[in-house]
């Protein structure tokens, strides 16, 4: 070997060595860095002519394993989703109250139905009304807040993915622009690839919080980003997730009906593309969880208004009895919309202030109302001229009729005088008390559409319970999007409201779908102004919702066929008015907030001997019937997660106070695994790639020795050439 070469030999080892401790000092002083990898580099031999002609530093390469990251982000996105539907189901739970608390909305219903036992008891007991007052206002005001609490966390959970997919589209700028810088280093085989390639990592682990994602590379070490769907996030340009965060949420707006507007890349809706992270746990807590609340609460709402106000209605307050009744019922065209009254008769009783009958009369039996039907307008026309003539109650002052809603009245124009509505089984005087039927033609075609239980609770004269909203949604019974309709021959739909009576149809043929309807009434220029129809996810199926978007009386029918009656497609897939959104509007009715005194204990009672009827202030059957509701079963529709099934109101609401306990304990469990699990990947990652100081500082000394060892070598190098020099 020549001598230069030998001096070549100690010097490039004495680099090689020197960068190995440079690498060596970077391991040490980034061993606690967040994504940092230990580093290592061949050491090549260099030969030249076929001779050894020292050593090269090879490239700076790091220690990792692709399976475990490929791991890590597969779980770092469930536990995402978990961790966000984990704190949402926590924040409802303080809401809703745990299942064994004292202040859950069980326990309201528990408690309402304890003040309602008392009150039957007691029902001259002035504290006993206003403790039923009190307890009423607390069981409405907790729906209504619950209600609220939903809709607002649904609201801040769409604002949370927009501000999630902002996120996700700076992470994807940053992979984007260390793909860029890790291309140009490796094609100038510049150093610091290694180091691009940690933050690069990173900022994918980062990313796989927020969204499921998957990756592969390029032979120049390029990345490309997708979702484990398929969806390009990355490829060589961002492909960026935008969406719209609605400004306020309420009970019919959702993600199904398009008023929530989805995820989108490209212009292409992913929303149901995404598998994992918190985007998913935020689609599921908005659309799914939090809504199946809601039509939870909704369902209760709907029973106990309807139970109750079915029971108010067919009594009457006394002390307090009513000069004017005011019912709270739209109709939209009461001079085409027509009752039929079955099962008998329907009385109307004047009082006076000691409770006293002054004047009583039939509806079909004295006034002359034609049993087999005729317009709601006659109907309230036959009531005032009763009210009104010498020969009937003789209130010349008197008048039934109709507000500018559309809602009937019926006030004797007195204060003196008093009326109560009471359904008996016939026209005959002190006839068994009894609902009659009522069955109501809503466009006026002689084909009835539905039917209700008592006049009174069909009106809504005498209710306990009120809401703000008009029958405005309809939502059919929960079906599959290919479920068989029945339909064997065409049927004609129509839609009319209290803006427009006859709003318009849509013809429904047998090889439509509940899909192709909502699709008609969408596309039909008459009807998608006003109407808004949809398939809303309900449990393991989609019920067809049609919403007057204005928020006023709507009325749906089935035009009759050749032969003059129609085919129940209506009645068959359910449609019918909605509770949706009613435990948000649900309050005691106004006036008995104020006056206590009107809440109905009992109802007329007919004296034989006398031949009169008579109020009585300790008469409790009405009373009873209210507490009585409270322990029966019901029906309840199939709401989110709860079935449809019959049971009693408290247990209704033990249910889903349940069900929410049982999810967060779900969410909390797999949150545990999943940190567990996230846990071990790291540890595991650790080993393999993490810096160990005990490792490198025996490298350390290795590298120590190889450069004295080489600086050594140059000197006996240099020594014996300065002896070659000083023999020449």
């Amino acid at each position: 070997m020549s001598m230069s070469a030998g001096f070549q030999t100690a010097l490039s080892g004495m680099k090689v060595a020197q960068s190995q401790l440079d690498l060596v000092s970077r391991n040490i002083a980034n061993v606690d860095t967040l994504g940092y990898t230990r580093k290592t580099a061949q050491q090549n031999t260099i030969v030249l002519a076929g001779f050894n002609a020292g050593v090269s530093m090879g490239n700076i390469e790091r220690t990792v394993n692709e399976g475990l990251l490929k791991s890590y982000l597969s779980s770092n996105s469930t536990y995402g989703g978990v961790s966000v539907k984990s704190e949402y189901l926590s924040e409802m739970q303080t809401q809703l109250g745990t299942p064994e608390g004292e202040n859950s909305i069980a326990a309201n219903v528990s408690d309402l139905q304890s003040a309602f036992n008392s009150f039957s008891q007691e029902v001259n007991s002035a504290s006993g009304r206003y403790n039923l007052l009190t307890n009423s206002q607390t069981m409405t005001n907790r729906l209504n807040s619950l209600s609220e609490t939903i809709q607002k966390l649904r609201g801040d959970a769409d604002l949370q993915i927009a501000s999630d997919c902002e996120s996700i589209n700076n992470l994807l700028d940053t992979i984007d622009d260390l793909n860029d810088r890790i291309v140009k280093y490796t094609v100038l085989d510049q150093d610091g690839v290694a180091d691009l390639e940690d933050q690069r990592d990173q900022a994918i682990r980062e990313l796989s919080g927020y969204i499921d994602v998957t990756y592969f590379k390029r032979e120049n070490g390029e990345m490309v980003i997708q979702t484990t769907k398929g969806v390009m996030l990355l490829d060589k340009d961002p492909h960026y997730l935008s969406h719209n965060a609605v400004t306020q949420a309420n009970p019919t707006t959702g993600y199904a009906d398009g008023a929530i507007t989805g995820i989108f890349v490209d212009g292409t809706d992913i929303t149901e593309k995404i598998a994992g992270g918190e985007l998913q746990g935020l689609i599921e807590i908005r659309d799914e969880t939090l809504s199946s609340l809601q039509s939870q609460l909704d369902e209760l709402a709907g029973v106990l208004m309807d139970g109750i106000n079915q029971a108010h209605n067919r009594g009457t307050a006394y002390p307090n009895t009513p000069s004017e009744l005011d019912g709270s019922r739209v109709f939209i065209n009461p001079a085409e919309q027509q009752v039929q009254i079955s099962n008998g008769d329907v009385r109307f009783i004047i009082f006076d202030a000691n409770g006293k009958q002054v004047s009583t009369a039939s509806l079909i039996g004295d006034m002359g109302f034609n049993a087999n039907g005729d317009t709601v307008e006659n109907m309230v026309q036959t009531i005032n001229d009763w009210l009104t003539s010498p020969t009937g109650a003789n209130l010349p002052q008197a008048s039934a009729s109709f507000d500018n809603e559309g809602r009937i009245v019926i006030n004797t124009g007195d204060s003196t005088y008093s009326v109560s509505i009471v359904d008996e089984s016939s026209s005959t005087l002190g006839s068994t008390q009894q609902d009659v039927t009522i069955k109501f033609d809503n466009n006026g075609d002689g084909v009835y559409d539905r039917s209700f239980e008592g006049f009174s609770n069909f009106v809504g004269l005498n209710n306990f319970f009120s809401t703000t909203q008009n029958e405005s949604v309809y939502d059919s019974k929960v079906l599959s999007t290919n479920a068989n309709l029945g339909i064997r021959e065409k049927i004609t739909i129509d839609f009319g409201s209290s803006e427009n009576p006859d709003m318009g149809s849509i013809s429904i043929y047998p090889s439509d779908t509940l899909e192709s309807i909502v699709n008609k009434i969408n596309s039909d220029p008459n009807l998608n102004e006003n109407l808004r129809a949809s398939l809303v996810p309900n449990g393991n199926g989609y019920m067809l919702r049609i919403d007057n978007m204005s928020g006023g009386q709507l009325e749906i029918s089935e035009q009759p066929g050749a032969g003059g009656t129609t085919s129940g497609f209506l009645d068959r897939i359910g449609l019918q008015p909605s509770n949706v959104g009613l435990s948000g509007s649900i309050s005691v009715r106004e006036d008995i907030q104020i006056t206590p005194g009107l809440i109905a204990g009992g109802s007329p009672s007919f004296n034989a001997s006398s031949g009169i009827y008579e109020l009585n202030a300790a008469a409790n059957n009405i009373a009873n019937d209210m507490s009585q509701f409270f322990s029966e079963n019901h029906s309840f529709a199939q709401a989110g997660s709860i079935a449809s099934s019959s049971t009693t109101l408290a247990n209704y609401a033990s249910t889903f106070v349940g069900n929410i306990a049982s999810g967060i304990s779900d969410a909390d469990n797999t949150l545990s695994y999943q940190q567990e699990l996230l846990s071990s990947i790291t540890t595991k990652e650790a080993e393999i790639s993490g810096v160990d100081l005990d490792q490198e500082l025996s490298q350390l000394i290795i590298y120590q020795k190889s450069y004295a060892a080489c600086a050594q070598t140059f000197t006996a190098s240099k020594e014996m050439l300065d002896i070659l020099l000083g023999m020449m």
